[in-house]
């Protein structure tokens, strides 16, 4: 992974060397150590057995591969002109990688080609990596949540399977594909071949970096480009597993009958003809452009990419409560975006109705299913789990960022978006008008453990902290 950052790191040294930026000289300092450092472990750990990777090896092979790789990304935003402290070298590139969006950086309009293509190649290989990640290893070692991916695949054993290993594969070019679909109508409908190519990245990717401080309120006089980035933000919250089936058996059932699916989308149509509503109600925009402008920031919210067309803040309490409500629920499983997920939001409603059923027949014996296939116990208390671990990190990162000496409204709200991976938070500060840059550096810090930690859906790096799991 360290040497697929340090290749890629390539792209933009040879960018900024076309537009005589110095920079350049930096990125490629960047990749050879990357690729030296991912080279020499490669060669220290080569083995004849081949990779053999069991439970308790995937999980510290998952969170180690993240905190390296974000460390290894931050090299050329540290030591490029722009000037950064460390700190927030690293925040911009966990953001970044964590498909989060939330940013330290300023006059984006300005900044060297370079810098700005890196920080959206960042989201576009963590967008990929995740789900990569979520597919090949998760299952295996029973995340909750993630056992969705149990149910697509028929090998339950403690390795990666030729059949994960093909999905895997396929799932990638179908993520290319899609990406550069999405680069060429955003090119076609009035962005310039860099914005659009950074714009697609981040856009599939469900992670929000914009190439101007104003994100996409850059493009407000065209309704067309706002909608290419709803259709391609809802594909990027999608669970590409369903894509994947869609290629192979060349069958639209496998995406509309979907019920997770199905559940985004009456989710997204509610919010939206509330917040179109509203609109209408407190601005003289005719009906098109309210749910442009809804349909764009709630769906830019829920999928948790974070672009911003304006200051939503602005559309009164109503609104901003739907917002942040917006914040938790996330997109679908096995999708670039962060959140609660579709699949555990079925699985808790399932729950609640089979409890309720119970109480008044408490003989029946009650199957609830989902695309087919039987919710478990199993499933049940993981979802359960996630649920815990999700309130007592929100109320402990939310203290910790107060600490630091935050408001309430920013505490909240900051935690909440880098749990979620959405990227903009409320309030003056962490709003989609300003920026995360003033925030001191240990609400930086913090707010790294918490991205990561959200991404990784909890289990995954918590187990670590436990010493019983080093043992042996």
């Amino acid at each position: 992974m360290v040497i697929i950052i340090g290749v890629s790191m390539m792209i933009p040294a040879a960018v900024d060397l076309y537009y005589g930026n110095p920079d350049w000289k930096i990125f490629a300092q960047a990749s050879m150590t990357s690729i030296g450092l991912g080279g020499m472990a490669c060669l220290a750990c080569r083995s004849e057995i081949g990779p053999r990777v069991n439970a308790r090896q995937g999980y510290v092979l998952t969170v180690f591969s993240w905190i390296a790789v974000s460390l290894a990304g931050a090299l050329p935003l540290w030591f490029s002109s722009l000037d950064i402290s460390f700190c927030d070298a690293v925040f911009e590139t966990v953001s970044g990688l964590t498909t989060t969006g939330s940013t330290v950086l300023s006059a984006l309009d300005d900044m060297p080609p370079g810098l700005l293509l890196w920080r959206s190649i960042l989201q576009w290989l963590g967008g990929i990596g995740i789900i990569v990640t979520a597919l090949a290893l998760l299952p295996m070692m029973r995340v909750g949540g993630m056992q969705l991916f149990q149910m697509e695949s028929s090998d339950r054993s403690e390795k990666l399977s030729p059949r994960i290993r093909d999905m895997c594969l396929q799932i990638v070019m179908i993520y290319v594909g899609l990406s550069v679909i999405c680069m060429v109508l955003y090119r076609i409908f009035g962005m310039t071949w860099f914005d659009a190519i950074n714009h697609g990245m981040s856009t599939l990717a469900t992670g929000g970096y914009s190439t101007s401080d104003l994100s996409f309120a850059k493009f407000d006089s065209s309704l067309a480009l706002h909608w290419v980035g709803i259709i391609f933000m809802f594909a990027g919250a999608l669970p590409f597993t369903a894509y994947a089936v869609l290629v192979r058996k060349r069958d639209i059932r496998a995406i509309a009958n979907n019920q997770q699916i199905r559940i985004f989308l009456l989710i997204i149509a509610v919010f939206t003809g509330l917040l179109t509503l509203r609109l209408m109600h407190i601005s003289d925009d005719g009906f098109f452009r309210s749910l442009t402008m809804a349909a764009f920031n709630l769906v830019s919210v829920i999928t948790t990419t974070g672009y911003a067309s304006g200051d939503y803040l602005q559309w009164g309490p109503a609104a901003i409560m739907l917002f942040f409500f917006a914040t938790f629920i996330g997109g679908c499983s096995g999708s670039t975006a962060g959140g609660f997920k579709m699949f555990r939001l079925y699985v808790v409603f399932t729950g609640l109705k089979a409890h309720f059923m119970r109480l008044r027949s408490p003989s029946a014996v009650i199957v609830s299913r989902i695309d087919k296939h039987e919710i478990t116990s199993d499933i049940y208390n993981a979802v359960t789990v996630y649920v815990f671990l999700l309130t007592i990190s929100y109320i402990a990162i939310s203290v910790a960022l107060a600490l630091t000496g935050l408001d309430l409204v920013t505490s909240m709200s900051a935690a909440a978006t880098a749990l979620a991976n959405v990227g903009p938070g409320l309030g003056p500060i962490i709003g989609p008008a300003g920026n995360f840059q003033s925030l001191p550096d240990a609400a930086k810090w913090i707010l790294d453990v918490a991205m990561v930690l959200g991404r990784l859906e909890f289990e995954t790096l918590l187990v670590l902290l436990l010493p019983a799991f080093w043992r042996d």
